[in-house]
């Protein structure tokens, strides 16, 4: 009897012992799952660099809207919610997706969007750019710091703009590349110091013409005539704005140019040599192929 009542207690405290390990795996199973779905981020990213970076960190299933800058990669313009431009936003809009955090750039943000974001008490982080091979580095590292994402996806990355870079070929004379930014016509800019256009410029080895000029200045025939670019640079969709007024080269003072008389016209896609984002050293890369023909 003494056996039984021994085997029975035994047996007794080895259900008792299940159903408490078993509890507490359930226990555990459910606090897993309420801490994923805590920490489950909506991203609204209105900046196309940040949400390049966002990408390629392995977080885009995290974005839930995006700014019509943000195109790449190309399924972001399919999956992710489009809020137009930064200038129209409409905070309803953003606010309807219900996003965890906004993020954008400090540059972009109007005094008047900020105020309205701190008033929608959605949260929000701007970040600062350098439109430099550092500042997209640091750029990339606070985003992935600030979103949560392993170090070891932003080693690779790092590793790609040096690897593109890398590649660029100098060249014994500089080509005098001019960046003019068109939408048809009546809005010609030009690129000066310390803009995107002139930095990728001469990330890609060549001489920005407009350097003289500080930020993005109006293409004047006097101005165009004196600064005389060995190369003419657009963004393709720029190029084509012109077809109405018989291309670039119709343009008062452009076929006066050494760039005019070779023809020497190149072109990008926006997106990716304006972005100073993951792709930075392949666009540098590009650009400085596309100059060889006219660096000699």
């Amino acid at each position: 009897m003494k056996k039984i009542r021994y085997a029975i207690s035994f047996l007794f405290m080895a259900l008792v012992f299940s159903a408490c390990k078993n509890e507490t795996n359930s226990e555990e199973a459910k606090s897993a799952k309420e801490s994923s779905e805590t920490t489950t981020q909506r991203i609204v990213s209105l900046n196309g660099a940040v949400t390049a970076i966002i990408a390629d960190l392995g977080h885009g299933k995290e974005l839930v809207g995006r700014d019509m800058t943000s195109t790449y990669p190309e399924w972001v313009q399919d999956s992710i919610k489009n809020l137009g431009h930064l200038r129209s936003l409409s905070l309803e809009a953003l606010m309807s997706l219900h996003p965890s955090v906004v993020l954008a750039l400090e540059e972009d943000i109007s005094p008047d969007l900020k105020k309205s974001l701190e008033n929608s008490g959605i949260r929000y982080k701007l970040f600062e750019r350098e439109f430099s091979v550092e500042g997209t580095k640091s750029l990339i590292k606070d985003v992935a710091e600030f979103i949560g994402a392993s170090p070891e996806k932003v080693k690779p990355m790092l590793q790609k703009i040096d690897a593109d870079l890398s590649k660029i070929e100098s060249f014994e004379k500089k080509p005098k590349v001019l960046f003019i930014y068109a939408r048809g016509a009546g809005t010609l800019m030009v690129a000066g110091d310390g803009t995107s256009m002139g930095n990728i410029i001469e990330i890609a080895g060549a001489e920005n013409a407009g350097e003289a000029l500080n930020n993005f200045k109006p293409l004047t025939t006097e101005a165009l005539l004196n600064i005389n670019p060995d190369v003419i640079f657009l963004f393709k969709s720029g190029l084509e704005s012109l077809d109405e007024a018989g291309g670039i080269l119709n343009i008062p003072g452009v076929s006066q140019t050494t760039a005019g008389k070779n023809k020497a016209i190149i072109t990008m896609e926006g997106g990716l040599v304006s972005n100073f984002g993951p792709r930075l050293g392949e666009a540098a890369y590009r650009l400085n192929q596309l100059l060889i023909p006219y660096a000699k």
